[in-house]
């Protein structure tokens, strides 16, 4: 889908409130696109996609050409494009386009399609092109860009590298230029991105809600204002949207004479190793970005205020170490980092700063030097809405920080100092509960396994029949036609060549005839975790090592694409801490905030797990299970608490439930409870110490041996 064809205007982009990080990074992307793209991060309802799709109005028009479906340059035409080679001709002039990728698409619907039939039988390459061929010189926006499958991020990861899109059928393979502007926004409660892909954004920016009331009166007064009369509320912002084009324009034409010193590019340097980025990709953006300030602002030069927002935009996301790490810079030694190698390269006199100073830029404006957009002239609402400002970089003396809550630090990077063992006011019958401890260092756990062979969603836990991997068969096609297996499809066609009619040299081939192939890969299953948080699980030392474990267990889920969710008991009940989600912050979130004691009711967590289960299935019924029991064993509370805990497992072990119990039971001597309930799950029981990857003493164990076993 296409704006060029929407009938309705989009909102305006000087009409989005507030927001002044991502209106920034997106007009610098309008500015250079080889800044590489913008990656925006934030809640919900925040008009992430809005300010999105706004921009593409602003862009500048294109000249391709005429009747290319590849979107090819009139002054260079891609030798390669398949409908070429181009004559001298038409040249067509089209608005930039802005191409929605769906989460759900599919491959075809990414890269094109094309005709095997005909190049089986014609030998003719009938192309019918993708997506990506559409958001050639355009702008491909993803929304929920972290829910997006796999094997389309691999795709979209080859495209942004190479410039290019290969499509492969069986030897028959097409390729066209795809040069793209990425822009995604995404939900991080809803789970993180590859590393692969986040390093693709050139920047990124986190976004919230103003806490503001008069700023929230102002953005609600707007949108119900355009919703009312679209037509009327963009013709009342034509005026600013035209000075915002003029000014884009402007700084493209400026941008070749933008000049990077030797003392920016050593700040540049300096910042990125100091952030420990890895890679040089950061280095390269983090100068492609400064320049776009310059220019943006009407200089010709780069300052160090270009090259310190350039590091807040173009760093957070490329300095995490795993999924738990929040997003951020510390500006202090940011500044710090800037102010020690900008004094060092002055004291040598190299590449001394604009004699005119920071204020003293071409527009006078304030410390960007011609960042701060002038104020008057957009439509007033009333007294107290603002002016329909443009984007510009925030004060050296006052930087702005991200609005709303902070992602979770990362638990288990350091032990939490210890709180006093004070008995709170726990729940109604929860006994004593004690303040929450810290989790040890998170190790690399071994591979737990559902067993038989599946057929969910593309991961890295379970075998599964998946788009991806190892040929194993032919069958065929379902709807669309997958993956070819020509030897099949050649098989299925030659006993009927004579009475086709075949006389020349191609194979006919009927629709009847094509085989897909049969594959077989890995699978991302739905980890759901059933934690005791009981007293007999209270003891500090012993508490940290579990929920080290959950911890290992949770970033193992992320790497292999797991969905997950956490249900812990204590007390007289058990609670849903975590509903299913693919958001591994979210869930080590709460086990850092988990609190301990009370009685061990573990028939309630074992029911709440069939429950949540259950639910599960009607929602995706292709995602198979793995339920993850972290206890002792031990069941109190209530009547006939070990004989009610038992019935629960039998339940869970009659409906298939592939199950593993982490046994936390410690000390000399030992009750083998977990080893109890593990045999009436049907599953496994693997201690903590054999739970890591690198433990001497851990077996090689799975769910698929035990249940075999059983």
């Amino acid at each position: 889908m296409t704006t060029a064809h929407d009938t309705t205007p989009q909102y305006p982009f000087t009409a989005v409130v507030g927001m002044d990080d991502l209106r920034l990074a997106l007009l610098l992307n309008a500015v250079s696109p080889a800044v590489g793209g913008v990656l925006v991060r934030g809640e919900k309802g925040t008009a992430k996609s809005t300010a999105v799709r706004a921009l593409s109005a602003l862009m500048p028009h294109v000249d391709v050409v005429g009747g290319c479906r590849f979107a090819c340059a009139p002054d260079a035409p891609d030798p390669g494009c398949p409908d070429g080679p181009h004559e001298t001709g038409a040249v067509e002039d089209r608005p930039t386009r802005m191409v929605e990728l769906p989460v759900g698409a599919s491959e075809d619907r990414l890269v094109g399609a094309l005709d095997i039939e005909r190049a089986l039988s014609e030998g003719v390459k009938a192309f019918e092109p993708g997506l990506l061929a559409d958001a050639h010189r355009g702008i491909l926006y993803v929304d929920e860009v972290n829910l997006l499958h796999d094997h389309l991020v691999d795709l979209l990861l080859d495209a942004a590298a190479m410039g290019a899109s290969y499509v492969e059928r069986e030897g028959v393979s097409v390729r066209h230029a795809a040069r793209f502007l990425l822009v995604g926004t995404m939900n991080p409660e809803e789970g993180e991105l590859r590393p692969q892909l986040l390093d693709r954004f050139g920047l990124t920016v986190e976004v919230a809600a103003s806490r503001e009331p008069e700023q929230r009166v102002s953005v609600v007064r707007r949108r119900l204002a355009y919703d009312a009369d679209p037509a009327g509320f963009a013709a009342r912002w034509a005026a600013e949207e035209d000075e915002l084009r003029h000014r884009i324009a402007a700084a493209r034409e400026l941008l070749p004479e933008v000049t990077l010193g030797d003392a920016a590019l050593r700040q540049i340097a300096a910042t990125c190793a100091a952030f420990e980025v890895d890679g040089m990709r950061a280095d390269i953006v983090m100068a492609r970005t400064a320049t776009a300030l310059a220019a943006w602002a009407g200089r010709t030069d780069v300052l160090e205020e270009d090259v310190r927002q350039a590091a807040l935009l173009a760093l957070p996301h490329r300095r995490r170490r795993n999924p738990f790490d929040a997003p951020g810079l510390d500006e202090d030694k940011l500044d710090q980092t800037l102010e020690e190698f900008g004094a060092d390269q002055n004291a040598d006199g190299e590449d001394d700063p604009d004699p005119d100073g920071p204020d003293g830029g071409p527009d006078g404006g304030g410390p960007d030097g011609g960042g701060q957009p002038p104020q008057d002239g957009g439509p007033q609402e009333s007294p107290h809405t603002e002016s329909p400002e443009l984007p510009h970089q925030q004060e050296r003396e006052a930087p702005q920080a991200p609005e709303g809550p902070e992602a979770p630090e990362a638990p288990g990077r350091q032990e939490q100092p210890a709180a006093p063992e004070q008995s709170q006011e726990g729940a109604p019958g929860a006994g004593g509960q004690k303040a929450a401890v810290g989790a040890t260092e998170p190790f690399r756990t071994r591979r737990l396994d559902v067993p038989g062979l599946g057929e969910g969603a593309d991961g890295r836990r379970s075998r599964a029949r998946t788009a991806h991997g190892r040929t194993t068969g032919a069958r065929r096609p379902h709807g669309a036609l997958g993956k070819l297996h020509l030897a099949a499809t050649v098989q299925a066609a030659a006993p009927h060549q004579r009475a086709r009619g075949r006389s020349g040299r191609g194979l006919v081939v009927r629709r009847d005839d094509l085989r897909e192939a049969v594959r077989e890969g890995r699978e991302g299953n739905l980890v759901l975790f059933v934690v005791d948080a009981s007293g007999s699980m209270a003891a500090r030392k012993r508490m940290s090592a579990v929920k080290g474990a959950v911890l290992s267990l949770l970033l193992d889920a992320y790497q292999r694409r797991d969905k997950i969710g956490m249900i812990t008991f204590r007390g007289t009940g058990a609670e849903l801490a975590l509903p299913p989600t693919s958001s591994v912050e979210a869930g080590a979130a709460r086990l850092e905030q988990l609190p301990t004691g009370g009685r061990t009711p573990l028939s309630e967590g074992l029911l709440r797990a069939h429950e949540v289960l259950r639910v599960e299935r009607m929602r995706d019924a292709s995602r198979r299970p793995l339920l993850v029991v972290v206890t002792d064993g031990r069941a109190t509370g209530g009547p006939e608490p070990v004989g009610r805990a038992a019935r629960a497992a039998r339940l869970l072990a009659g409906e298939g439930t592939a199950s593993v119990v982490v046994d936390c039971e410690a000390g000399p001597v030992r009750l083998g409870l977990a080893g109890e309930l593990a045999r009436e799950l049907q599953g496994t029981a693997i201690t903590l110490d054999e739970l890591r990857a690198d433990s001497v003493s851990a077996l090689v164990r799975t769910v698929q041996g035990n249940r075999k076993a059983a």
